[in-house]
């Protein structure tokens, strides 16, 4: 096995040098750093896992993170990951401090900068799809402070690494749902949470795509709730008086509660299908009434999980994640598999 001191000879560099650039300190030319990683990868250099643990207790390593959806009982699932992480990080003298924000890209901004001065040295954040955002992602990876992106994505950044679903894809399996559960001409409102939210966007890009073969499915409108149980009871309602053809409902994020609320009391219950995404406590509910059809859901709890494990292993060894799109599994439930 390769060792430090390995390294630091076929460099030409000291071992204090290759251990700066390994633990990402800085202080080193360019050019030096990366035929230090390239001699690295070449050897297939693994630190050893006591030797992490002792550097890892000397850091007092922070870590960061932003999740959005104030209110969304969906993240309290993501939560239960970050805690079940932050507890075992703990043993390594990591801590892990927590924000949440509603969709709001000045909140985020906001909850970053608080993060960043009490010192953190990583960050996993569920991003508002935003140029401010965007560039204080790249401005945070120039600094060597890495993020890894969870639950929805953003493009075009310099982040490390993504966990969560595949959200185009998943659109599309609801399409296929909608397709297999429904007959005749399908009128859909889509109830979905923000614009600025990419996996809820992709969704719906997703859903599109595979109707155009079925043009017996139609969308007839799209309305966003923000993830608000009231403002989706709101929107559903004025959704069905506006469109009275509707016999369908695809929500793509929160407020399926409220949204499913409205449908019963329009009574619609019988004659409408629901096709929503993830599993809390009230769209199990209204999957046991009968009225969702179906639910796409996501694991939550490794969403909150493995950013923090990436994030603290390429903190502590250098080491990259083997993919920089870590998709969790997708599960379909219907009221028989509950």
């Amino acid at each position: 096995m390769a060792t430090i001191k390995e390294i630091a000879a076929l460099a030409g560099v000291s071992r204090g040098t290759v251990d700066r650039v390994l633990n990402h300190r800085g202080d080193v030319n360019p050019q030096t750093e990366e035929k230090i990683w390239e001699i690295v990868r070449k050897l297939d250099y693994k630190p050893n896992k006591a030797g992490i643990v002792l550097a890892a207790q000397k850091k007092n390593l922070k870590l960061g993170v932003v999740l959005l959806g104030t209110g969304n009982p969906f993240f309290d699932d993501v939560l239960l990951g970050v805690h079940e992480k932050a507890e075992e990080l703990e043993g390594y003298n990591c801590g892990v401090l927590i924000r949440q924000t509603e969709y709001s890209m000045k909140q985020q901004l906001s909850a970053i900068d608080a993060l960043l001065s009490e010192g953190i040295n990583g960050l996993a954040i569920s991003p508002y799809n935003d140029d401010a955002i965007r560039e204080k992602i790249n401005s945070l990876c120039d600094r060597g402070i890495p993020v890894v992106t969870l639950n929805t994505d953003i493009e075009n950044s310099k982040r490390l690494a993504y966990v969560g679903s595949n959200f185009f894809r998943s659109g599309e399996a609801a399409a296929g749902l909608m397709r297999l559960m429904t007959k005749g001409e399908v009128h859909v409102g889509i109830v979905s949470g923000s614009r600025n939210i990419l996996c809820h966007t992709e969704r719906i890009a997703g859903f599109a795509q595979v109707i155009r073969s079925h043009p017996h499915i139609r969308i007839a409108d799209i309305v966003n709730n923000n993830d608000d149980d009231t403002e989706s009871y709101t929107l559903t309602k004025q959704l069905l008086a506006g469109h009275p053809e509707i016999n369908a409902f695809y929500f793509t994020a929160g407020g399926v509660y409220g949204g499913c609320r409205a449908i019963e009391a329009s009574g619609r219950k019988n004659d409408t299908t629901v096709i929503t995404n993830d599993m809390v406590p009230t769209t199990r509910e209204y999957m046991e009434k009968g009225l969702i059809a179906a639910t796409i859901c996501q694991q939550p709890f490794q969403q909150g999980f493995l950013p923090l494990s990436i994030l603290f292993t390429y903190l502590t060894t250098g080491e990259s994640p083997a993919s920089e799109n870590n998709y969790v599994d997708v599960e379909i439930r219907i009221r028989e598999n509950l």
